[in-house]
């Protein structure tokens, strides 16, 4: 078990619930909970040692849905949300949309056409790093009551704030053969623009073998991971007469190799989700070269004794995606998964079976994240005590690290500032911010919000780290919703 490198921070969290955990699927490490009174915090001795003050920024009586990606403009002057209801979800909902942090004024980017309770639908937007063009699931323009919206009826849009309301489909789509290489045949899901913007990762599943799945009862349809980057040259298919089909932009291709039942005791994994870029630009080999891209991820393993068992991985993405590897042709075929790219390696970073509480946590969801140096993902495991904390394992291997140490249980994954410096996340129903440097202040933790009723959700940074932007439900006369508010850290919070 990791050793513990710092004082133990004082917090008494609430657990998350899982109905809006349910409800979020692409976005929030959230809770259903109760509104959001932020005139009636909690009393809480820490409340004299905030670092941030916290102020609503929007009021309009509609959710305003924060990714778990990046929904900060490159300015910092924006953030993007989408509207979905609760408990809709993104299959019902036709809208993105940007506000101003100097007015709170608020924006559409995107609306759909024909949007009914089935579909299309929009949702889990993320801004370019550093271009004026956001990306978000968009589910199949044919969806109705017989098609509806799903995880393998979707596909990944981008917006040019340019060209407002026009939708590129980045990804194609092929379900009829023969297959397309650079095309494929479901749905992609939670798109993560790299640190340069020249390419995006998603998870996937598989609309043929969803079907499959559905007929046979065989455990195939299994969730994976992709990316996604510009060849030069869209990717065209067969247009069919139902409109399953759709042209993409960029080529995409699968990276992880998943398997309905893998052997136990292996490093087989049956799903592979909540993935993330490593560094902006990669990581450093131990031979001290550059692995120029890769993507962290959980992947659900099976113990010796057969039960499963969630571990943390990487895959190491080869510079070129358009060749096929020993898994099969990169379409696939009628009763296989699209194969896996030449040259990725999947390697599992952790094996948590020997500590008192085996297993990465999948209570509450998150996705794992990377500083931007690449040197560290963190990560949520439960302690010797059973309370989940944040760990950081490196892309090379070894034993995790430990870095908080809270009394109850963290409720969220953490994320990174642009400097790597300090990681914020919910605990104790506080935003949190913690010291990662080197030394004695490694996993010092500082409250920087008042503890209230319910916590906030879905914290991101901005790039320039002077604000954090979180969810939280407000209880308002028109009813409750989600509503952003910031946190603007204090002179001399991360020094």
């Amino acid at each position: 078990m990791p050793s513990r490198m710092s004082p133990q921070c004082a917090a008494a969290a609430l657990r998350l619930s899982a109905v809006l955990l349910a409800v979020h699927t692409a976005a929030l490490c959230a809770v259903a909970a109760p509104p959001t009174d932020l005139t009636r915090p909690m009393r809480s001795s820490s409340r004299d040692a905030l670092a941030a003050s916290e102020r609503q920024l929007t009021f309009d009586p509609y959710n305003h849905d924060l990714d778990n990606n990046d929904c900060f403009s490159p300015d910092d002057r924006f953030l993007v949300y989408d509207t979905r209801a609760i408990p809709d979800g993104i299959g019902a909902n036709g809208r993105i949309e940007k506000v101003e942090l100097a007015t709170g004024e608020p924006t559409v980017l995107y609306e759909t056409t024909g949007q009914t309770a089935d579909g299309p639908g929009v949702g889990a937007a993320s801004y370019h790093p550093s271009e004026n063009r956001v990306v978000f699931i968009h589910g199949l323009t044919n969806c109705d009551a017989s098609r509806p919206y799903a995880q393998w009826r979707r596909t990944g849009v981008m917006v040019d704030e340019a060209d407002l309301g026009v939708p590129v489909f980045l990804d194609a789509r092929d379900v009829t053969a023969p297959f397309t290489p650079g095309a494929l045949r479901g749905g992609t899901h939670c798109h993560e623009w790299s640190g340069d913007g020249h390419w995006i990762g998603f998870t996937y599943n598989d609309a043929l073998l969803a079907e499959i799945e559905v007929r046979t009862g065989e455990s195939v349809n299994l969730r994976t991971i992709g990316v996604a980057t510009d060849l030069g040259a869209p990717v065209a298919v067969d247009h069919d007469a139902d409109g399953e089909n759709n042209d993409g932009l960029w080529f995409t291709a699968l990276v992880v190799k998943v398997v309905p039942h893998p052997q136990p005791g292996s490093d087989e994994v049956s799903r592979a989700f909540s993935d993330s870029w490593v560094g902006q630009n990669g990581y450093l080999r131990a031979d001290g070269t550059r692995q120029q891209r890769a993507r962290a991820f959980l992947g659900t393993t099976r113990d010796a004794d057969g039960n499963e068992l969630v571990e943390l991985f990487v895959v190491d993405i080869p510079d070129r995606i358009d060749r096929p590897g020993d898994d099969g042709p990169l379409g696939g075929t009628a009763t296989t998964m699209p194969g896996v790219v030449a040259g990725a390696q999947q390697r599992r970073l952790t094996r948590t079976v020997d500590w008192p509480h085996p297993g990465v946590a999948t209570e509450p969801r998150h996705w794992v994240r990377s500083s931007p140096d690449g040197e560290h993902i963190g990560f949520l495991a439960r302690d010797d005590a059973g309370v989940i904390q944040v760990f950081f394992a490196s892309p090379r291997g070894g034993e995790p690290q430990q870095v908080t140490h809270h009394a109850a249980d963290v409720q969220c994954g953490p994320r990174f500032n642009t400097s790597g410096t300090h990681i914020c996340y919910v605990a104790d129903n506080q935003l949190q911010l913690c010291d990662i440097r080197p030394g004695n202040r490694f996993g010092r933790s500082t409250p920087l919000t008042a503890r209230t009723d319910a916590p906030p959700t879905s914290p991101v940074w901005s790039h320039h780290e002077r604000v954090i932007a979180v969810n939280r439900l407000v209880d308002g006369p028109d009813g409750t919703h989600l509503q952003i508010f910031l946190c603007e850290l204090a002179d001399g919070a991360l020094q």
